[in-house]
């Protein structure tokens, strides 16, 4: 190639090529255990390995841990009868934890991985107290963010059709509690002292680019650049790569999630640019589900706004309102391609939190239709159908609560307007690479990669779409803490 001739640009949405052992001459350090990613996931998969054993380091590209947990709102999704639950007087068990969350995290969800975390739930719980992330026993209500120091709530669909048909609902959201901050920074700040607490070494400011492999295809290392310079670290047990998601990286959603670039909010830190799965996939793991999001659709705010209907561009109904706001954020953005309106009456009417713009105000739904641009006599046989039933508490299309049925009559006539150009649709990565319940990567073929783990959005986790508040936190700290232990095991 000459030196004129332009070079063809790394693409930063396929796989990261690994570094062969041989050309590595020596390693700047060494560990039975290496963690690239100091989130919940990391901190976790460092904790247990310790506790197993192992020596640990962990690696971060950032200069102290947190990750996009710590920018959370610091929910778990935890059940099957907490100390939590039954302090609050709530009933539930694994058995029903599970059948909710099989109903609702597909379709394709990991079933191994919903059993066992249904099954293992309370003891995780017990685990995370244990290593002083703080729990009040009181209950909130409904919601995916408490703006008090409550801990309790309904985060997910548990009360909505069909799953209150499916699963004995009960409240599963369990916020960290708060001391003037965000509940994500709490959670992570006690991670990281009982961290500090162990032997477990923290390189921060290291950003890790490559997987070292040996003549096997075994993973033995890691490639990381720390103040511009190359750094080669050896694992003698294996390398768990917990390096979030990738929705900051704006190849990777071209090329598998494209409809998640219409979302105008990464829940993300800057960390969430695929690296990890890149580098998985550059060792022969597969990655899963890739144009899976969590498409958070904020409208429940405030509550009396589930009394509206949304409609598309063709004046009909297409989601039951009460069900959770990323079910709704889903149906919305990837079944009408984000073209929806929340319509509403006089009465029902409240300023939404977040704001979001008013489409058209009309004295008649006639009008309202026209200025909406839907099919003559569409949204007005829209409205006088679930007016007719919502009279009677019913909802025969969507079987939505009956507390949340009114007829919507009283003039004027209001279409909030949630296209995600007007509204805050919030969006995070669920796809990533292919494990078994103990963290490790998986080929196309079903083959394990041998000494490489992964873990948190890095992976292919508990949901697939059906996003319930809370999962990625519990999938992140819970599998987090099983690939640490795997990992030390090896031999």
């Amino acid at each position: 190639m000459s030196a004129d001739m332009p070079r063809p640009r790394r693409d930063l949405g396929r796989a990261t090529a690994v570094r062969a052992r041989r050309d590595v001459a020596a390693w700047d350090a060494e560990a039975d255990v290496i963690v690239v990613g100091f989130g919940g996931a990391g901190a976790c998969a460092a904790l247990e390995a310790d506790a197993a054993g192992a020596e640990v380091l962990v690696l971060e590209r950032a200069s102290g841990g947190g990750g996009t947990t710590a920018l959370s709102t610091g929910q778990i999704y935890l059940g099957g009868g907490t100390p939590i639950q039954k302090a609050c007087g709530f009933d539930d068990s694994p058995e029903e934890m599970c059948k909710y969350l099989l109903a609702a995290c597909g379709p394709g969800a990991d079933e191994a991985k919903i059993r066992l975390y249904a099954a293992e739930s309370v003891a995780h719980f017990a685990w995370l107290a244990a290593h002083g992330v703080p729990f009040k026993p009181s209950y909130y209500g409904e919601g995916s963010y408490t703006p008090t120091d409550d801990c309790l709530s309904y985060s997910g669909s548990e009360l909505a059709w069909p799953y209150r048909e499916l699963a004995k609902p009960a409240p599963r959201g369990h916020t960290v509690q708060q001391d003037g901050i965000e509940a994500g920074g709490r959670l992570m700040r006690a991670l990281v002292a009982a961290v500090a607490a162990t032997p477990v070494r923290v390189e921060c400011d290291t950003l890790v680019e490559t997987l070292v492999v040996d003549d096997g295809r075994r993973v033995v290392g890691v490639v990381a650049k720390v103040d511009g310079a190359e750094r080669c670290y050896g694992a003698r047990r294996g390398v768990i790569l917990a390096a979030g998601g990738f929705i900051n990286n704006k190849a990777m959603v071209e090329r598998y999630a494209p409809l998640l670039r219409k979302c105008r909010f990464r829940a993300a830190s800057d960390g969430d640019d695929g690296r990890g799965i890149r580098m998985g996939m550059g060792a022969g793991g597969d990655a899963i589900r890739m144009d899976v999001g969590c498409i958070v659709l904020p409208f429940t705010v405030p509550k009396g706004l589930l009394r509206g209907i949304f409609v598309n561009r063709r004046g009909q109904r297409f989601v039951a309102e009460d069900l959770y706001q990323t079910v709704v954020g889903e149906r919305a953005l990837l079944g009408e391609n984000g073209e929806v309106f929340l319509i509403l009456d006089d009465a029902t009417f409240e300023r939404p939190f977040p704001p979001t713009e008013l489409a058209a105000v009309e004295d008649t739904i006639a009008d309202l239709e026209r200025a909406l641009d839907c099919p003559t006599g569409s949204l007005q046989h829209t409205v006088a159908y679930y007016n007719e039933h919502a009279a009677r508490g019913e909802d025969p299309l969507f079987h939505k609560a009956a507390d949340h049925l009114v007829p919507l009559v009283k003039p004027p006539f209001a279409a909030l307007d949630y296209r995600p150009e007007a509204a805050l649709y919030t969006v995070f990565t669920l796809g990533g690479l292919h494990t078994t319940v103990d963290g490790e990567v998986v080929t196309a073929d079903g083959e394990i990669v041998p000494g490489l783990y992964a873990a948190g959005r890095t992976t292919s986790g508990l949901a697939a779409q059906g996003y319930s508040s809370g999962l990625s936190i519990a999938d992140a700290t819970f599998f987090g803490r099983r690939a640490g232990r795997a990992a030390a095991a090896r031999r």
